[in-house]
């Protein structure tokens, strides 16, 4: 992926590295180690301070752009973590897992704040809305789930597919959400209704990678019956066909101004498609199957990744190859910028989450927690949290800043194949291998705001403060200190394994205050 301003590409490889290149010169910047398994899916906060990365070592992983250094690892995922995002304010990560759990993490402090439970497979992908309000979801067990961000409440389950859900996405505005199956059809959906809008039919085999245009008019999708399609949003018309692929399409992506379309295939190439003209542009130079293309945020350049384990860049105009950034010694799958381009997220199969500093290629933050491959990533809109969906069926969401976990969000019932932020913010999407789509409403917790509004000093001695961070309310022994207000129990690291407040300041008024 490309780093917001363009200037830097950031990869990741199933040789649990993260790797930083310079666009102009080619030249390796920095090589980013610290996940102990595959990186499924990566991620930059929306003002590129910060990365997120998922990965099948069951963790998400929060880095500082700037320096590389590790902030946060975000633990609680008990397998793969397959995607991850940031909210568009960066407050909050979402990341889904193999363990079926979507989790919702405060990415300041890196608490877990919720663990959304419903799917019954693994979730393969999730996404905050734009407004940061909800979650979507996508699974194995064939539903598009949508949350409530703030209280990690299941609001919508989306049923309509007959086979896995492998790719969901916001509109632009927030107000519609895409999905696609292996069932062969792309559905769009009321995000928040979660009425079916749409289903466009056309393909004839599995469909790989869905997306909305830049003004959300258009929606692109690729599948394995080696065709290209670009619909009508409001009709539901089917607009073009790009036909006669030699091999499967593996990935698509819109170019900003949404006048080329850009996508990689299992015969080596990429290609660019002028919708306008028809004109198409094979970029050859990969010697195995493209895993994965973007454009650059200002259209005129192409990354493409490939189980060659090179990345590549691209004049989108011309056609031709600019760079070759070698170094990875396995797969490259999936990697993000920041959108100001300082931190770079990547998600692995070691189940972690990292970030990484890309311009020191320092490791800011390890994010663990997932229990399988983490298989998407992302960043917040403002770059503040990051949301990761994995193989463990989860989604998490996480602090940017301190790389703690703020939510599970759970409700998949198979693979997160899947996530992304709502371009707000308040809203995650996930996909899954259960065949559904899950929006999720996202939104801040009292209890997440007295833990972040605590200074470091506090935050570790086990105090609880009051919102404005200037009264101790009680303490508790950190290893009992719970993240959110949700996780009813802990499994403590002493014999302690409850706290008695009989002989609080309060003593018998403690319940009188106290409001569940």
């Amino acid at each position: 992926a490309f780093s917001p301003d363009g200037k830097q590409i950031v990869s990741g490889s199933n040789d649990k590295s993260v790797r930083v290149w310079d666009v102009s010169t080619g030249g390796e910047l920095k090589v980013l180690e610290g996940h102990t398994n595959s990186v499924r899916s990566v991620a930059f906060s929306l003002d590129g301070k910060q990365i997120v990365s998922g990965s099948n070592d069951n963790s998400v992983r929060v880095w500082d752009a700037f320096t590389g250094d590790e902030l946060k690892v975000l633990k609680g995922h008990t397998d793969w973590v397959r995607s991850v995002a940031f909210s568009s304010d960066g407050k909050q990560i979402v990341s889904g897992s193999n363990d079926k759990s979507v989790r919702v993490w405060d990415a300041s402090t890196g608490d877990e704040l919720k663990v959304l439970k419903g799917h019954t497979d693994l979730v393969r992908s999730v996404a905050f809305s734009p407004d940061g309000k909800q979650i979507v979801s996508g699974s194995n067990e064939k539903l598009v789930r949508v949350w409530d961000a703030s209280t990690g409440d299941e609001l919508k389950v989306l049923k309509g597919h007959t086979d896995l859900v492998t790719s969901v996405a916001f509109s632009p505005d927030g107000k519609q959400i895409v999905s696609g199956s292996e069932d062969k059809s792309v559905w769009v959906w009321d995000a928040l209704t979660g009425d079916e809008l749409k289903v466009l039919k056309g393909h004839t085999d599995l469909v790989t990678s869905v997306a909305f245009s830049p003004d959300g008019k258009q929606i692109v999708s690729g599948s394995y019956d080696k065709s290209v399609r670009v619909w009508d949003v409001s009709t539901g018309d089917e607009l073009k066909v790009l036909k006669g692929q030699s091999n499967l399409v593996t990935s698509v992506a819109a170019s900003p101004d949404g006048k080329q379309i850009v996508f990689g295939s299992n015969d080596k190439s990429v290609r660019a498609w002028d919708v306008s003209t028809g004109e198409l542009k094979v970029l050859k130079g990969h010697t195995n199957l493209v895993t994965s293309v973007a454009f650059s945020p200002d259209g005129k350049q192409i990354v493409s990744g490939s189980n060659d384990e090179s990345v590549r860049v691209w004049d989108a105009s011309t056609g031709d190859e600019l760079k070759v950034l070698k170094g990875h010694t396995s797969y490259v799958i999936s990697v993000a910028f920041s959108p100001d381009g300082k931190q770079i997220v990547f998600g692995s199969n070691d189940k972690s989450v990292r970030v990484w500093d890309a311009s020191m290629g320092d490791d800011l933050k390890v994010l663990k927690g997932h229990t399988d491959y983490v298989t998407s990533v992302g960043f917040s809109p403002d770059g503040k949290q990051i949301v990761s969906g994995s193989d463990d069926n989860s989604v998490c969401v996480w602090n940017a800043s301190t790389g703690n976990r703020l939510k599970v969000l759970k409700g998949h019932t198979s693979l997160v194949k899947s996530v992304a932020f709502s371009p707000d913010g308040k809203q995650i999407v996930s996909g899954s291998y259960d065949n559904s789509v899950r929006i999720w409403d996202f939104g801040s917790l009292y209890i997440r705001e007295m833990i972040s509004d605590a200074n470091d000093h506090e935050k570790h001695t086990g105090w609880l403060l009051s919102p404005n961070g200037k009264h101790r309310l009680m303490f508790v022994p950190p290893e009992l200190l719970l993240p959110d207000a949700s996780n009813i129990l802990t499994i403590p690291r002493s014999s302690c394994s409850s706290v008695d407040l009989a002989h609080s300041a309060l003593g018998p008024q403690w319940k009188q205050c106290y409001h569940p």
